[in-house]
């Protein structure tokens, strides 16, 4: 049996009930299970017992929903249970132990089935520091007897309570270790026990927060509890003989924590921004703000309540605004919200716990930013009610007037941006209105011509509206409609040809001189006093001429339709108008002369030059006519042999194909190779017709069977024109002069290198004089040059047979190289090339000369040397060790040298 031994008083003090109700029920929620889901609930009185007082309500868990359950109590002399479980006290009497546990009983009525719970009450301390300081007596928990034999079967005594669950407040100041319950078996009489406690907070973590003493089974806690960290331990109770084997099945033990207001409320959001329209009716909806509360949401700690401390501005009204104090609905609670006037609201909204109790409730603060949104709510309206501009006549694309508006909706929005139209004076749609996106005004351009002399001025009635609608019940006032006033100048205007182009007929060979028609033009400007005058601008011909006055076409040359400035018989001539305005203006006009065809052109052969054979069969030629003229006055043609010479109808005879072709045939049986002309007549079909002889040049030849010329010189034969041959000799004679020139200019150059001295005046003194060979570089940026370049072109040989002298030093030699080099056997100005070679040796033996691989640049002229590829100049470190001699060998010039550098020492 488990039972709870004790004098009337509550385990723990309940610090949270000082916030509280009278009476309060707590119990757990568990899942849908049918019975009262807690083995006990609680409630703390703040008084004694009352008659009538509701205690607190007990909940039975009925799944099926189909159970019809009655509730009793167990002291149905002191309390008494409603069909809905709450607990009601039938008298009054102060709260005794007799009187502060008892069991409540639910009976299904269907099935008799039967469920029991445990109540427990307890009186509220006066604070918490009084009721630690009470002196109390442990409570004493005892396990229930083991089972035992009756006839031979196991049986459980049935228990008459069950373990209550121990409630503990968080944030205990202790002192601690502090006693909770003791732990004790009936067994503990007859033999030595040892208890022990085990889940989390014992032995699991988090260890150490529960320990029981092992020898009296004293429970307590160790340090204060957080229920924010954990809300209910479940431990187990063990009791075993000092050998360690278990005397008692293990009891469990549940402890509660018991919250306690020590979080605030926490807002999601320090700043909640929401947006309302303007003109929005009382009731609408802004936004939500939320705060949490880490207490217990189920509790008073952590019911939240909400309330606004303060909006600013205070303008219309100082409440323009409420909010839900459960869900923290922000709406609107009176009319007048206008962006116009308030375009933002601030709103300081406080969340308190304990269901909003200001005294001990905790509280914190969030702003609340409520941006109202612009509707279309102010039409634009026109700044002045007229408008004035002008435009030039036949101007289009140019701003007539400037239209300007004010709209108090907010700017660059669909309800502020203006949309203009014209919704009079403008029939036949000459004008526009653009919309400005930046100032919002009113373009007005003219979007077609406009004649002065039609129309001097037009009215315009123009009227402005939103990109959207205006809102519900607000209307255009006058002054979003207004009238535009546009004056047209008179502007000088081109003067213009009527019709244009102007055609006219007329049959060619048109003497000069005669009147073809008048082509004048008229001024549009009918309240301008001007002149016209007239001039010729475009007369491919030159056959026409303009009276400048009064605009009289006359010809100057014979009409020819023939000619080649006539297009598909037509004949396009331009004139131009100019007036004496201010500007003067100007304008053309075209005459198109449709010239008649006369008979004016005798036709001609064609072709002029054919070929045939010296025999008749086959000499055919077929032959047509080419007339300049056109139908009626061209073919059909005839054709016909003339009667003299009489070689002609003798040697030929023609016969008519058709009536634009014709066949020229050979007479007699042969006729000698050679050009023959051929007279022959032809005769068109005008009115009167109009013949012409044409020479028809036919050159006879030789013929193979398939009737082909088979002459050699067919050039010759066929003989060639006169210009042609004279354009053939002055080919040849300017060919013949280009190479003469070339030659003489060749041989020319050829003397100049001859002349060039290259040595010096014998007479001179070699040492105070200077040769300059153009050496120009030097140094690592001339390595790139091709040395080779060097040597003389008509000398230039493989490297095997290269003569001796001309190597460099670098080189690798293939043989023995003589001392000196071999002197050419024909006397050449390239001798010097020996000369130079010399020099070459010296300045690669020469310690103190630019490496060898510095370029020196000799300027190569002339041809004949014997030179080759030179790197740098040579010169010998010691004169004396030189025989120079062999300067007596190279003539004269040398003689001089080979004294100063032969001579010895002295």
């Amino acid at each position: 049996m488990c039972r709870i031994v004790g004098a009337p008083r509550t385990l723990l003090p309940l610090l949270a009930a000082l916030l509280q109700a009278s009476v309060e029920a707590s119990g757990e929620i568990a899942l849908c299970k049918t019975g009262f889901p807690e083995d006990v609930y609680s409630a703390v009185l703040s008084q004694d017992v009352l008659e009538g007082q509701p205690l607190l309500n007990v909940k039975f868990s009925n799944c099926n929903g189909k159970r019809k359950v009655q509730y009793e109590s167990s002291e149905p002399a002191d309390f008494k249970v409603d069909e809905d479980g709450m607990v009601y006290a039938v008298r009054s009497f102060p709260l005794s132990s007799e009187h502060s546990k008892f069991l409540i009983y639910a009976q299904d009525k269907e099935t008799q089935e039967k469920w029991q719970v445990a109540v427990k009450l307890s009186l509220k301390p006066a604070s918490p520091e009084e009721s630690v300081k009470e002196p109390r007596e442990i409570e004493e928990i005892v396990f229930p007897r083991q089972l035992t034999k009756h006839n031979g079967y196991l049986q459980r005594q049935k228990r008459d309570w069950v373990i209550p669950p121990i409630n503990l407040p968080e944030n205990s100041r202790g002192p601690f270790p502090q006693e909770l319950v003791r732990i004790r078996s009936d067994r503990d009489k007859n033999l030595s026990l040892r208890y022990s406690v085990t889940g989390p907070g014992a032995d699991q973590p988090p260890t150490g927060i529960f320990i029981i003493n092992p020898i009296s089974g004293q429970l307590s806690v160790t340090k204060p509890l957080d229920r924010e960290l954990i809300a209910r331990f479940h431990l187990r109770a063990h009791a075993v003989d000092i050998n360690g084997n278990q005397v008692e099945n293990p009891i469990d033990i549940v402890i509660n924590v018991i919250d306690m207001n020590d979080n605030r409320p926490e807002f999601l959001h320090q700043v909640w921004n929401g947006t309302v329209p303007e003109g929005s009716k009382p009731g609408t909806y802004v936004m939500t703000v939320t705060a949490i509360d880490a207490d217990d949401p189920n509790a008073l700690n952590g019911m939240l309540r909400y309330r606004i401390l303060s909006q600013a501005p205070s303008t219309p009204s100082p409440n323009m605004f409420t909010i839900n104090n459960e869900t923290g609905d922000i709406i609107t609670v009176a009319a007048g919200l206008d962006r116009e006037k308030v375009q933002q609201y601030t709103l300081i909204i406080q969340a308190t716990d304990m269901e909003g109790n200001p005294t001990y409730g905790l509280s914190n603060t969030a702003t609340a930013v409520i941006t109202v949104t612009d509707v279309n709510d102010n039409p634009p309206e026109f700044t002045a009610m007229t408008f004035y501009g002008e435009v030039p006549e036949n101007r289009v694309d140019v701003i007539v007037a400037n239209l300007t508006v004010t709209d108090k909706d907010q700017p660059h929005t669909p309800a502020w941006n203006a949309v203009y139209r014209i919704s009079g004076g403008d029939p036949t749609g000459r004008f526009a209105i653009q919309t400005d996106p930046n100032s919002n005004d009113g373009l007005v351009t003219v979007v077609k011509p406009i004649d002065f002399e039609t129309n001097r001025m037009f009215v315009l009635t123009v009227a402005a509206e939103n990109q959207v609608p205006l809102a519900k019940g607000i209307q255009h006032p006058p002054q979003s409609t207004a009238t535009v006033s546009v004056t047209v100048i008179d502007v000088n205007e081109n003067p213009y040809f009527a019709p244009n182009p102007k055609i006219i007929r007329q049959e060619e060979g048109l003497h000069a001189g005669t009147m073809l028609t008048t082509f004048t033009a008229q001024d549009p400007d009918r309240y301008m006093q001007q002149n016209i005058r007239y001039a010729k601008l475009s007369d491919p011909a030159n056959w026409l001429k303009i009276d400048p006055v009064n605009g009289q076409i006359t010809t100057i040359a014979v009409l020819d339709r023939e000619s080649p400035n006539v297009k598909n018989n037509i004949y396009n001539a331009t004139f131009l108008a100019s007036d004496n305005g201010i500007p003067p203006m100007s304008g053309t006009g075209t005459l198109q002369i449709y010239l008649l065809d006369i008979n004016d052109n005798a036709p001609q052969v064609l072709p002029q030059e054919a070929e045939t054979c010296e025999t008749p069969d086959p000499n055919a030629i077929n032959i047509t006519a080419l007339d300049y003229d056109i139908d009626p006055n061209a073919g059909p043609f005839a054709f016909d042999l003339p009667l003299s010479p009489v070689t002609i109808k003798r040697n030929w005879t023609i016969t008519r194909l058709n009536g634009d072709f014709a066949q020229l045939n050979l007479k007699i049986k042969f006729l000698e190779a050679g050009i023959y002309e051929v007279p022959i007549i032809i005769t068109d079909s005008g009115n009167p017709p109009k013949s012409n002889i044409s020479i028809l040049r036919v050159k006879v030849c030789q013929c193979d069977s398939n009737g082909d010329c088979t002459d050699v010189d067919r050039i010759v034969g066929a003989g060639l024109g006169t210009g042609a041959i004279i354009a053939i000799l002055l080919c040849i004679i300017i060919l013949l002069i280009l190479v003469l020139m070339f030659v003489v200019w060749m041989k020319r150059r050829d003397k100049e290198r001859q002349a060039k001295q290259l040595l010096i005046d014998p007479e001179d003194d070699v040492r105070d004089n200077i040769l300059k060979y153009d050496e120009e570089g030097g140094g690592e940026e001339d390595q790139d040059y091709d040395l080779s370049q060097l040597q003389q072109p008509d000398t230039v040989e493989p490297d095997a047979i290269k003569p001796v002298g001309i190597r460099r030093l670098d080189e690798r030699p293939i043989h023995a190289e003589p001392q000196y080099p071999v002197r050419s056997a024909a006397p050449h100005p390239g001798d010097i090339g020996d000369f130079i070679n010399e020099g070459l040796k010296a300045a690669d033996s020469d310690p103190t000369a630019p490496p060898y691989d510095s370029l020196l640049v000799f300027d190569y002229e002339g041809s004949g040397s014997t030179a080759g590829s030179l790197s740098s100049l040579n010169s010998s470190s010691s004169g004396g060790e030189q025989d120079y001699d062999y300067l007596n060998d190279w003539g004269p010039r040398f003689k001089k040298l080979a004294d100063m550098y032969g001579g010895g020492d002295d």
